[in-house]
């Protein structure tokens, strides 16, 4: 058993702010995005990206929209000094997008990160040092006063060498670390000393980043953080405050949401939620999920495949198959009473109308999935899903009564086969079942003809094989299924049609000319001696470019199921 957490831990203090704000405010509008992917999150990876994935990273999300990246540490190494020189030399930065570096509060390291941005036409500086009380007393053995000196003085020379280099435009970021295990009231001073050192103006913001580097509590006390920094921070017209979550207690996401909602302006975070320990916050889950309550994101994750994969081979990671939006498995529906509702969603939503498809908070095409992959079949799914795959990939709209059947087919196929079944794999059991059947009747050709009584107006020479002999089949009826009935009944195979429907397939569906599907529903004439006057019904179908072709093929099919259902009786019977 776990220990006794009472006696091990303490929980976070809540913030005195008795009359919030933030719980009656909603996301109107989106923050600055800044992805720092090539700098927390590649320090967070097993083995860190070379330059020409760090490049191919960097082109992707300048390609998404982001306006500003963080490129790199570049006084931690010389691989990351040598990128920043190369993304400035090469002239590879859009002139819409901001370059950030980080440093430590320390003069050596400063010196070193600014003459990494040499030439660079705008740059962000982003300096830190910790802040709260175990890192002040415990790691480095300070004082509050020596805390704010330090960042003070970081401050004061990072001024004094971007006045040396007019040629740049310059933005000061700082970031009190350990922010949220900071007194508020330190935290305030020491963010106040920073943008008076600066010299902070409404035309030379400040950013000021207040990152839960670990998460210590709950979304709701990150917000009360906020927006009490919010309120109390002088020149406040003259900051941007800046999240930098982290999702160790795994609410990165809530916590960016409700701080946006108590007051911060910029997000900092990286792709799929990578990063230190538990990552940093999921930009794309953070930025879909402002889309999906009518908020433009600003981000352009219209291709959501092409960024995951981008991802993954720049990163050597691999997305999981349920994260939110991009994973292979989050439009998929296993369930039968999910595949319903999805499929009924679908055909009754209209374009110019709210997205409201059950099961699906946004719709796939948006991020540029296809409904391919929506509904998947496995022992847990139903005739919905079912239905929608054999619809959306091969045309076959099936009667209601069909899907059922149907449905019971490929269960007891899944049950004795075990796994997933692919559209391709229903599409070759609906084929064999009511396409396919060919014994004990096999078709070969039919002729129609015109027939004198008005009653019974169409004829049929239908050539067939019965159990493999050739027999050239008579009848007349009031239409060709009529006709191809009566055909039947000359050589003691009785049956009656219940139901007939016929529909057109997709042109697409198998990559050729539209084609006709003929659904029939047959049944014996009498019932089955032991049966209990219980009469069998069983459906046959058939395609072809001709519908009459079609609904011929489909009585034969049908008709060699209900032979076979009787037979297979018969054996029972008799066992």
């Amino acid at each position: 058993m776990l220990p006794n957490p009472a006696t091990k831990y303490r929980s976070f203090p809540p913030v005195e702010l008795a009359d919030r704000q933030w719980p009656s405010r909603t996301i109107s509008t989106p923050p600055t995005w800044m992805s720092t992917d090539l700098r927390d999150g590649n320090q967070s990876l097993f083995e860190p990206m070379n330059v020409d994935r760090k490049m191919r990273m960097f082109r992707m999300l300048c390609d998404i929209g982001f306006k500003e990246i963080e490129v790199a540490f570049p006084s931690a190494s010389q691989t990351d000094f040598d990128f920043v020189r190369g993304l400035i030399e090469g002239n590879h930065i859009p002139d819409d997008v901001s370059i950030e570096v980080l440093t430590q509060a320390r003069e050596h390291l400063i010196r070193r990160t600014m003459a990494s941005l040499k030439g660079a036409r705008r740059a962000i500086v982003h300096v830190y040092n910790a802040t709260s009380k175990p890192f002040r007393d415990t790691v480095f053995g300070m004082s509050r006063s020596e805390v704010v000196a330090m960042a003070v003085s970081a401050v004061q020379l990072i001024k004094q060498l971007a006045a040396a280099a007019p040629e740049t435009e310059w933005t000061l970021e700082y970031s009190p670390e350990t922010f949220t295990a900071t007194e508020l009231d330190f935290a305030l001073e020491v963010c106040d000393a920073v943008t008076a050192a600066w010299g902070a103006t409404p035309d030379d913001k400040v950013i000021l980043n207040l990152p839960t580097t670990v998460e210590v509590a709950t979304p709701n006390i990150y917000a009360d953080q906020i927006e009490w920094m919010h309120r109390h921070l002088a020149r406040r017209d003259s900051v941007i405050i800046s999240l930098h979550p982290h999702n160790d207690r795994g609410t990165a996401v809530a916590a960016a949401e409700l701080a946006l909602m108590a007051g911060a302006e910029r997000v900092e975070g990286c792709l799929f939620g990578n990063g230190e320990r538990t990552g940093n916050v999921d930009i794309v889950t953070l930025a879909l999920n402002l889309y999906t309550q009518g908020v433009a994101p600003g981000l352009d994750f219209s291709d959501i495949n092409a960024v995951a994969r981008t991802f993954e081979q720049c990163s050597q990671l691999p997305i999981h198959p349920r994260h939110p939006y991009v994973g292979d498995l989050v439009f998929t529906a296993f369930s039968g009473s999910h595949q319903d509702a999805i499929k009924k969603g679908f055909a009754v939503g209209q374009p110019d109308t709210f997205w409201s498809v059950p099961y699906l908070p946004i719709d796939p095409a948006d991020v540029g999935r296809s409904y391919d992959s929506v509904i998947r079949v496995n022992s847990q799914s139903g005739k919905g899903g079912i239905a929608y795959l054999m619809e959306n990939e091969y045309g076959v709209v099936m009667p209601r009564r069909l899907q059922v059947e149907f449905s019971n087919v490929v269960q007891q196929h899944v049950d004795q086969h075990g796994g997933e079944m692919s559209a391709a794999a229903l599409w070759r059991l609906f084929s064999a079942t009511y396409l396919e059947t060919a014994t004990p009747v096999r078709y070969r050709e039919h002729h129609l003809f015109e027939h004198g009584d008005g009653a019974t107006g169409q004829g049929i020479r239908l050539g067939v094989d019965i159990d493999g002999v050739a027999h050239l089949l008579t009848g007349v009826g009031n239409g060709p299924i009529d006709a191809t009935v009566n055909a039947f009944q000359s050589v003691g195979i009785d049956v009656q049609v219940r139901s007939y429907e016929e529909r057109a397939m997709s042109p697409s569906a198998e990559g050729g000319n539209a084609r006709a599907c003929a659904f029939i529903e047959v049944a014996t004439a009498t019932p089955a001696s032991g049966e209990g006057g219980v009469v069998r019904e069983f459906y046959g179908a058939g395609v072809d470019a001709n519908i009459v072709t079609a609904s011929i093929q489909a009585v034969i099919n049908g008709i060699n199921r209900l032979q076979a259902g009787v037979q297979s009786r018969r054996q029972k019977q008799a066992a």
